[in-house]
């Protein structure tokens, strides 16, 4: 069958086929400490076989020359609890910084039918923000009463970590956190690279295992659920990405070499893979990335990919679905589902703080 035909049947995927069963118990609450014994469900592409290790065992599976990309984006806290006018609480889940005090968020029990806009919800004493207008999908613009460094100080006084709704238990922002992170504006964090540990990294390097830092601030367009049964009319809304010359000079050299490039998470394959121009090269720069992956896409830039088990349905789950049809010509839409069957059953951890998958 030729790439015309494939494609053709591939685009043609509902949704649904990317829906798998969970035992919520399985859903991880926190991570394992330390942060590189958490599994690792290894995939060796050429060799179609499957290994069941311990992160820390991922030295096995990497090579001197490897290139691991890393975003290095920093989550803030970005859940607030306020006041309203009048009474009744609302949460603000801050989205993204426009400047001067002016933040995009989310708003909870804010109603869009009131439309009373410059609204004040108190965050704590002589700290509130002032609701400017509806942006539809459930998106406001809101302005606080503090600036630039003050207001970053009050976000941090009264802000929570960002965790998804499935973790019941309190998070602090310290453990969602990669231990890299530090150009701050994510409101979601890059999880695949919690398994890292500053050990680990330094006995990678050691072994002539190469690090490169890319930066995505992680929004809403990363975790927004698809809403549509065929998965090629999603679009995902634009997020903030920035790659160094430095970083693209050592990508560059190193597929120029057929040295392996391997990303550390979704974002970080999205990241270069919406930099590379026609050619396969890497470009350096910054701009708003809206990139999304799905079968039959040809990756021009990774070779390898580090990523967690993701929410049924989820264009982070189709991502991976394929990256494992790149790399497998006898690729079939199911096997993303028998690999994540293979995973329930061997009772790995689901989600932010479970455990790695690890695919080349």
């Amino acid at each position: 069958m030729g790439f015309t035909n494939i494609k053709a049947r591939l685009v043609n995927m509902r949704l649904s086929s990317f829906n798998y069963n969970l035992p919520k118990n399985l859903i991880a609450q926190k991570p394992v400490k330390p942060r590189d014994h958490s599994r690792l469900f290894a995939i060796d592409s050429y060799k179609d076989k499957i290994f069941h290790r311990k992160f820390y065992n991922i030295v096995d599976f990497l090579k001197k020359g490897d290139v691991l990309i890393v975003n290095n984006s920093k989550v803030f806290p970005a859940r607030l609890l306020g006041k309203k006018e009048g009474g009744g609480r609302t949460e603000i889940f801050l989205l993204r910084d426009k400047s001067n005090g002016v933040f995009e968020a989310l708003l909870g029990n804010f109603k869009e039918k009131n439309k009373k806009y410059k609204k004040i919800i108190t965050v704590g004493s002589s700290f509130y923000c002032e609701v400017l207008e509806f942006l539809g999908e459930g998106r406001w613009m809101i302005r606080f009463n503090k600036k630039g460094n003050i207001l970053w100080k009050f976000i941090y006084k009264f802000g929570k970590a960002p965790t998804p709704p499935y973790i019941k238990r309190l998070s602090n922002l310290r453990e969602y956190q990669t231990v890299y992170a530090k150009n701050k504006g994510s409101v979601a964090a890059p999880t695949a690279g919690f398994h890292f540990t500053k050990s680990l990294i330094g006995k990678l390097k050691k072994r002539g295992i190469e690090f490169e830092e890319v930066t995505l601030h992680v929004g809403r367009g990363t975790f927004e659920p698809i809403r549509t049964d065929k998965i090629e009319r999603h679009k995902i809304r634009g997020e903030w990405a920035y790659i160094s010359a430095k970083t693209a000079k050592a990508v560059n050299e190193a597929k120029k070499e057929n040295r392996r490039v391997i990303a550390v998470g979704t974002t970080a394959a999205r990241t270069l893979e919406s930099f590379a121009d026609k050619n396969g090269l890497l470009n350096s720069g910054a701009k708003e990335v809206d990139l999304y992956i799905y079968p039959p896409y040809n990756f021009k830039i990774i070779d390898g990919l580090i990523t967690n088990f993701h929410l049924p349905e989820s264009s982070l789950m189709i991502l991976v679905s394929a990256f494992l049809r790149f790399k497998n010509k006898e690729w079939k839409i199911s096997k993303i589902i028998d690999i994540y069957k293979k995973a329930v059953a061997k009772k790995y951890r689901f989600y932010s703080f479970g455990d790695a998958m690890l695919i080349v």
